[in-house]
């Protein structure tokens, strides 16, 4: 049953971007694998046809179309690779703080080549002793004049390597009760005096998303670089993570979709004792549980994107919806490869990929545990 907010014009939008893809991506996705890195290439293509930042107004090189869009390059990339998650992350992340946030100004120097994959985005909050408690960042942005002086260091940023403009959170009141208040989002520039990169991370999987450190050393930034008010940035990121986590939800979605399309067909070719292994009545049953998971797990995001496209409060269902479809994600990833047998540990195959990939996912964005938190909150607990 397709979703209530896909018209004809989302489906139309759907085929050109899989042809596209079925061109740039699926033919290269192994070698970005090995190469640890997705081509900058490929951005611009992307931004070329229109597959960055589509929702962003006109006046700024978007095409000014609804979220429904966005919804359907995280499924298609998805499709194609949990790697590309910074695809995403830039473009319903990363860059909704600059439009919803920035001055005119801002928005004039930085979004047009958001949208060509001329500047490519990330955002740094996770330092190495703060993760899931935002508000004891120690990076700290002093001003002095007309620039602040940025010291700290990020890491775990997504598109670090790649990054041309990144929004740092940092401290510009490091005195202020409760500490949040004192968090500042500042937007910092590839070439900016004092900042440099540090290692790029090997990771369990997502090998061809480029992670990285950020280090900021008397990193001198223009005053106006400022994204809003000093002081809001804590509630800017709260306002904007319910976006964030639904985007999350669909990458997890779309993959426990792929796994339970991969293992259909595998289970039907396979044979043991004489016959397919789908005969099996072990084998039945899995692919029935998981097959209804899948099933509930689409119809609950459906519905989630129909409201976050309405503009509703729906930050309860979507911590929800990152928990519970990032960990029917990740039990289906291993009971898909169990089901491929030896065969589904072999690189060859791409389960073996999948299953790798997909534990980040209950991780990121805020930890499952912390939407668990957000969730018995929002029950008066």
């Amino acid at each position: 049953m397709a979703a209530a907010y896909l018209t004809e014009d989302h489906e139309i939008f759907r085929k050109s971007l899989r042809k596209f893809l079925e061109k740039e991506a699926y033919p290269y996705y192994e070698q970005w694998e090995k190469d640890r890195i997705i081509p900058r290439e490929f951005w611009k293509k992307m931004g070329e046809q229109g597959y960055l930042c589509p929702d962003i107004e006109e006046q700024y090189g978007g095409s000014d179309v609804d979220w429904g869009f966005s919804a359907v390059i995280n499924e298609e990339i998805e499709k194609v690779g949990s790697g590309t998650v910074g695809i995403g992350l830039h473009n319903d992340i990363v860059v909704p703080y600059i439009t919803a946030y920035g001055t005119d100004e801002q928005k004039k120097r930085w979004l047009p080549k958001c949208t060509t994959g001329e500047i490519i985005t990330a955002i740094a909050m996770t330092e190495p002793g703060a993760g899931s408690d935002l508000a004891s960042i120690s990076t700290i942005a002093k001003l002095e004049g007309d620039t602040y002086i940025v010291n700290g260091a990020k890491t775990f940023i997504t598109n670090g390597i790649h990054s041309d403009l990144v929004i740092v959170a940092c401290k510009t009141d490091p005195n202020a009760q409760p500490k949040h208040k004192g968090i500042s989002l500042i937007a910092i520039e590839r070439d900016t005096p004092g900042f440099s990169r540090g290692r790029k991370l090997e990771k369990v999987g997502l090998h061809c998303q480029d992670t990285a450190e950020l280090i900021f050393e008397d990193c001198l930034v223009p005053k106006e670089n400022l994204i809003g008010e000093e002081g809001m940035g804590f509630k800017y990121l709260m306002q904007k993570l319910q976006q964030e986590r639904l985007v999350v939800a669909i990458a997890a979605q779309v993959a426990a979709e792929e796994m339970l399309r991969l293992t259909i067909d595998y289970v039907k070719e396979r044979q043991a004792f004489g016959k397919s292994i789908s005969r099996f009545q072990n084998t039945q049953f899995k692919m029935a549980e998981m097959a209804t998971e899948v099933e509930m797990g689409r119809a609950f995001l459906n519905q989630l994107i129909c409201d976050h496209m309405k503009q509703k409060d729906v930050v309860t269902q979507v911590s929800m919806a990152k928990w519970k479809l990032t960990e029917n994600a990740r039990r289906i990833a291993t009971d898909c490869m169990q089901l491929h047998g030896g065969y589904g540990y072999m690189e060859e195959y791409e389960i073996a990929r999948r299953y790798r990939d997909i534990p980040v996912a209950s991780i990121y964005a805020g930890t499952n545990e912390i939407m668990k938190t957000i969730i018995a909150k929002k029950l008066g607990l």
